[in-house]
């Protein structure tokens, strides 16, 4: 079969109202006064807010697009948007007009009693706003309800609190962008008037056979299986890592591909993964605000286009027990406009002054708020990947690599650096292949936050989160660091000694987070522990790090999250993990009493007349489907009294209070009585006859796509 022919350069940014768009649209001036305020910050003028809106509608209707909609992330996790058409009221010709006014680009109006809020909205205090983000281009998204104009937008309520994932992380940005030119200006840097986040974000999936997805009323209901037994091949002879791309998965990747590109999304690395039907996208960098709402573009086309295929896309972090679960690696930077990253050591990284106080900085940062950052990446799906040998363990920990771990112990030896290591050629032993030039460092995938050459990588959070949480704490506990820094250093008489001076100190106080070993070992837990290093091994536990007065502190200092605002928030993710508990506890009630009690039920009823029959037939041994039998009827009160005990336990958990008390019964008491129910099924999915069995397998799900 002959492949379209697809041109990247034509079809990428098509549905964006992007900067060359507004060129060729926009009125030179309005151009200019829309690049003064991203530039400058403030608000548009109505006047100008006009022009945009009415050139944004005519090039969406050119596109097909009916009805526009601002497009928000409140804090369930996931996207929202409520659709208005472009039409105005029918004149008396019968005819209707197209309109879209400044008033509507700039501000909406969403019902903000509906969203989680944390108390911060009662339910009979329904307004609240959606405030246009110009920082991020607004884009048609064509799908089965037609065509619609796309604006990204920040939610906020009536008093001004931020509803949402993107208001902290446009404040942040702020704050890092701020203390950022500070520093730099220590270093004599006034050409650089802006410095911001630049992330790149790996995403992580699964993709099964939809059909089969249908069959399984666990992973329809909560994203993972609740049940079932490993089939005789998992990941463990790494073929699937790297591996060729099955046909049905390739083209799927290929629309996914195409659909990224027409809005912009700059997919650019795509693979197998470790676990069997585990696949991995990956973007170009981008400034941090567009890179998230790029990534939730990204998950739901995922969603999408697998459905177009037959197929369903798992973004939950643990969908399958025994293989390999899905993360989300943040790739972090510090670039100004004028094209300097931060995080370049460059190739003599012990003479680079302000490389060295930039990263001791992050490890200040890093060693301070490590409990935010753990925080930061905790959701009820990454309690089940996090600290196994797939995912980073618990404890946060710093990885430098070989390069810069010496320059430390040379700073902490003798407060100077005078060599690095250099990258030698790695000799191949083939004569026809090339010696290269190696890296002056290896990786470690191991640790959960590592430098990687010229940025860190935060390799904790989750496939199916947003990445705004944990981008909102890094820029926030670095631009602390950076405050700090120039706060010491700023009228320096000998700034380089001076400065020095501050990195020794720094390194000297913060070296505990540094760690270039084995983070799977439980040696390094033991060495952690040692060291004072925090192991936060839950969610629940980490969500008190919040409302810490520390926390507060920092957050209100930089204007990122006000303590209402931190409140609100811990109190949004205890009463989530209280009922994604529960409505996993309430879906093993479900299959269980209907699917696999009947199932057992009928298989040791078909074994019971089989004994009886061979008996009475010839008295032949029966010796094996007596024991069989016995074996399967032993599970299956085994079953009945796990059941008995996570009904109690969610009666008990439904009674309590939304709040950390009932959290914590829901994480002690349901997940373990979930986890302990489990065992007796997955043995019985080994005994009992797969025609009978009532769900498709492991086996069935990641091998047959």
């Amino acid at each position: 079969m002959e492949q379209e022919i697809i041109n990247v350069s034509e079809i990428f940014g098509e549905y964006v109202f992007n900067d060359s768009v507004m060129q060729q649209r926009l009125p030179k001036k309005v151009y200019q006064k829309l690049q003064e305020t991203l530039a400058e910050g403030g608000e548009l003028d109505l006047e100008t807010a006009d022009v945009i809106a009415h050139e944004m509608k005519e090039w969406a209707i050119e596109k097909g697009a009916t009805h526009f909609t601002h497009w928000f992330q409140p804090l369930t996790g996931v996207t929202a948007e409520k659709h208005d058409s472009f039409i105005t009221a029918p004149k008396s010709s019968g005819k209707v007009l197209m309109s879209f006014s400044g008033k509507e680009l700039i501000k909406g109006e969403p019902d903000a009693s509906s969203f989680p809020s944390g108390g911060l909205r009662a339910t009979f205090e329904a307004r609240g706003y959606t405030a246009w983000d110009p920082t991020s281009n607004a884009f048609v998204r064509k799908d089965a309800a037609g065509a619609t104009l796309i604006i990204p937008t920040a939610f906020c309520s009536y008093t001004g609190e931020a509803l949402d994932k993107k208001t902290p992380l446009l404040r942040s940005m702020e704050a890092i962008n701020k203390e950022s030119l500070r520093l730099l200006k220590l270093f004599g840097n006034e050409s650089s008037k802006k410095v911001t986040p630049s992330v790149g974000i790996e995403q992580e999936y699964f993709l099964i056979d939809r059909e089969k997805y249908l069959q399984r009323k666990d992973l329809v209901y909560t994203g993972r299986t609740l049940m079932g037994a490993m089939p005789p091949k998992g990941q463990e002879m790494d073929d699937h890592y790297f591996g060729a791309i099955r046909e049905r998965v390739a083209a799927f990747m290929k629309d996914v591909n195409v659909e990224l590109w027409k809005l912009g999304v700059s997919a650019k690395t795509q693979h197998n993964e470790v676990a069997p039907a585990q696949h991995e996208l990956a973007p170009i960098y981008e400034e941090a605000n567009v890179a998230v709402d790029h990534n939730q573009i990204t998950m739901e086309m995922l969603k999408k286009v697998a459905y177009r295929h037959g197929l369903q896309c798992l973004l939950h972090e643990k969908p399958f027990n025994g293989v390999n679960g899905s993360g989300k690696h943040d790739n972090w930077s510090l670039v100004t406009d004028d094209g300097c990253n931060l995080l370049e050591p460059g190739k003599t990284p012990h003479e680079n002054t302000q490389f060295l106080l930039v990263l001791a900085c992050i490890l200040a940062a890093v060693d301070d708020h490590a409990d935010l950052l753990r925080e930061s990446a905790s959701d009820v799906g990454n309690e089940y990947r996090l600290g196994g040998n797939e995912a980073p363990p618990c404890v946060i920990s710093v990885y430098l690599g070989e390069q810069l771990e010496e320059i430390i112990e040379q700073l902490l030896e003798t407060g100077e650096a005078t060599h690095s290591l250099k990258g030698h050629h790695l000799n191949t032993g083939v004569a026809n292949l090339p010696n290269f030039r190696k890296d002056a460092t290896d990786r470690n995938r191991t640790s959960p936050f590592a430098f990687t050459g010229n940025k860190f990588e935060f390799r904790m959070v989750g496939s199916q989160d947003s990445v705004s949480s944990p981008n909102v704490v890094l820029n926030t506990i670095v631009a602390e660091a950076f405050s700090n820094a120039c706060d010491a250093l700023e009228g320096s008489k000998d700034f380089e000694a001076d400065a020095q001076k501050y990195i020794c100190e720094l390194i000297s106080k913060h070296q505990r987070i540094i760690f270039n070993g084995n983070g799977y070992s439980k040696e390094w837990e033991e060495e952690a522990a040692k060291r004072g290093l925090p192991n936060i091994t839950n969610m629940v536990d980490a969500i008190e790090s919040l409302t810490t007065d520390k926390a507060i502190k920092l957050f209100e200092k930089f204007g990122v999250y006000t303590k209402a605002e931190l409140l609100s928030r811990e109190e949004v993710e205890y009463e989530a993990y209280a009922k994604e508990m529960n409505v996993e506890a309430k879906t093993m009630i479900d299959i269980v009493s209907k699917q696999i009690i009947p199932a057992v039920i009928n298989y040791t009823s078909v074994l019971a007349n089989s004994i009886n029959a061979v008996k009475a037939a010839c008295g032949a041994d029966v010796s094996v489907q007596t024991e069989l039998l016995c074996e399967s009827s032993d599970l299956l009160a085994d079953v009945q009294a796990g059941l008995s005990a996570l009904k109690m336990a969610v009666e008990e958990g439904k009674k309590m209070e939304p709040g950390k008390a009932q959290a914590v019964f829901y994480r002690d008491s349901v997940k373990k009585a979930l986890d302990d129910l489990r065992i007796p099924i997955d043995k019985l999915e080994m005994i009992v006859d797969k025609e009978l069995w009532p769900m498709p397998s492991y086996g069935d799900l990641i091998f047959e796509v």
